[in-house]
């Protein structure tokens, strides 16, 4: 058996190609829509894909499960498991799988065990080695089981809206978790995130594990009852980015087939017109480049680890993307629009580059964003000068936050501008000053210009010995 691990950073997400070193032919599961790199890598390997599956309907990326069939000839197999409120919508192109059944690959069994919970339709994968053994090696969990979590229940509801869904997914968790009593302590475990993932809340950096051992230290393993697992499992969830619900319908249906197409380098002086005419123009620039000087109405979000995410909150599905790049190298531009496609945000129009911004800019100045440390601006907090916007998770609020701040996550300001307090300036603030500094630029593309950002976050703060108080937000 040949097994191999394709981790994919900008999302947190793993997928596998199953091969059998014997027949030639491969499994792959969980693909995104990079499917260039999983034909590449079977090939690598020697290998022909001849089986394309997933483990359920994904939130977090666009699948490559059917597109990748399509373009291999290989058979798709799709999960036939939960209710008629949320199932694939599948037409001929491939097979219906259910409990029981098996994928059979060369001399590779592939046992399918629904494990609902995270979704209705979620299954796992039992991966037999017919060669060498005849019992399963491992499972391939999916979102189901993760090294350290398990996947969150509540997604139906928090993202595709079904309501009514998040306790019921939990109690089903509850009971997929004991179907793994069956099975022994040295089956491997092979999730489908890592640590990063807004999957779970809670996901190791660790890329697999055993059974054995997430019994022992994985949390879920240790309630000790229903009640207390579904409390827990509900509690503390991080916010599900916007996009989420996009992929859950797209990939119900069948997201369609397109190519990756990079996009090209556009001359800097046409930027002052296309944010004229209210084009949608995000900075992808370090925040600090980016708070030392910009053009006015753009937005930013560094291209780095939490870029796809960030992303995903804030831009777009329904008209043009066009993005500032300090290297706008073709090899740079390629991996802007792929990570783009991920989620897919296909409507990428063109980059500019950063360097010829300035001069292309004109006579006006560039913007920047006033900065302040938390001690130089701790009394005018005390006396009510500001009204303090906390735009971290509602977890993190909840664990600790300067008394009297409005809550709103950076991912939801444009929604909810209209209920931030104007007759005061803002003090804005995360945790450490990433999500603060989006959060700015957010607010300054949407016109509001009393805005200070808070250097350094609540971690500042907290470390110049200032107060917090608890509890949720009202």
């Amino acid at each position: 058996m040949i097994v191999t691990r394709l981790f994919e950073p900008a999302l947190a997400q793993t997928s596998y190609i199953i091969g059998c070193a014997a027949t030639g032919e491969a499994l792959v599961v969980d693909p995104t829509r990079d499917i260039a790199r999983y034909i590449d890598e079977a090939a690598r390997e020697g290998l022909r894909i001849a089986h394309v599956t997933e483990t359920h309907i994904h939130a977090d990326f666009l699948s490559g499960a059917r597109e990748l069939a399509s373009r291999t000839g290989a058979r798709l197999y799709l999960s036939d498991e939960g209710d008629a409120n949320w199932k694939y919508q599948f037409a001929d192109e491939g097979t219906l799988i259910r409990d029981g059944d098996r994928i059979t690959v060369g001399r590779i069994h592939v046992d399918v065990v629904a494990t609902p919970g995270h979704t209705p339709e979620h299954v796992m994968f039992l991966v037999t080695d017919t060669a060498a053994a005849d019992q399963p090696i491992a499972a391939i969990t999916g979102d189901f089981l993760f090294v350290g979590d398990v996947g969150r229940p509540d997604l139906l509801e928090r993202a595709a809206n079904i309501k009514g869904t998040m306790e019921v997914g939990a109690r089903t968790l509850w009971k997929s978790l004991k179907k793994l009593e069956a099975y022994p302590d040295w089956l491997q475990i092979w999730p489908g995130h890592g640590a990063g993932s807004a999957c779970g809340k809670g996901i190791s950096a660790i890329p697999s594990s055993t059974l054995g051992y997430e019994r022992r230290y994985n949390w879920a393993f240790r309630s000790p009852d229903e009640a207390t697992f579904v409390e827990d499992v509900l509690a503390g969830q991080p916010e599900p980015p916007n996009y989420f619900a996009t992929m859950k319908r797209v990939n119900k249906e069948g997201p369609p087939a397109r190519r990756i197409e990079v996009p090209p380098v556009l001359a800097s002086d046409r930027l002052p017109a296309l944010l004229r005419d209210g084009a949608s123009v995000t900075d992808t620039r370090a925040i600090e480049a980016y708070a030392a000087g910009h053009v006015r109405g753009t937005l930013n979000l560094p291209f780095g680890a939490q870029f796809v995410t960030w992303c995903g909150w804030l831009l777009p599905y329904d008209t043009d993307l066009y993005f500032v790049m300090d290297d706008p190298s073709p090899a740079r531009v390629a991996e802007l629009a792929r990570q783009l496609a991920l989620i897919g945000l296909d409507r990428v129009a063109g980059v500019l580059d950063a360097s010829a911004i300035a001069e292309a800019h004109g006579p006006d100045p560039l913007a920047r964003f006033a900065d302040v440390t938390p001690a130089a601006i701790a009394d005018q907090v005390e006396a009510g000068e500001f009204t303090v916007l906390d735009v971290r998770g509602a977890t993190e609020f909840a664990a600790g936050h300067i008394a009297g701040a409005v809550h709103i996550p950076y991912g939801r300001l444009p929604l909810e501008l209209p209920s931030l307090p104007t007759n005061r300036p803002l003090l804005v603030h995360c945790a450490a000053g990433t999500r603060s500094a989006i959060a700015m630029s957010v607010l300054e593309r949407a016109g509001v210009t009393r805005a200070i950002n808070m250097a350094g976050g609540l971690s500042a703060w907290e470390a110049a010995g200032l107060p917090v108080v608890t509890g949720d937000a009202r």
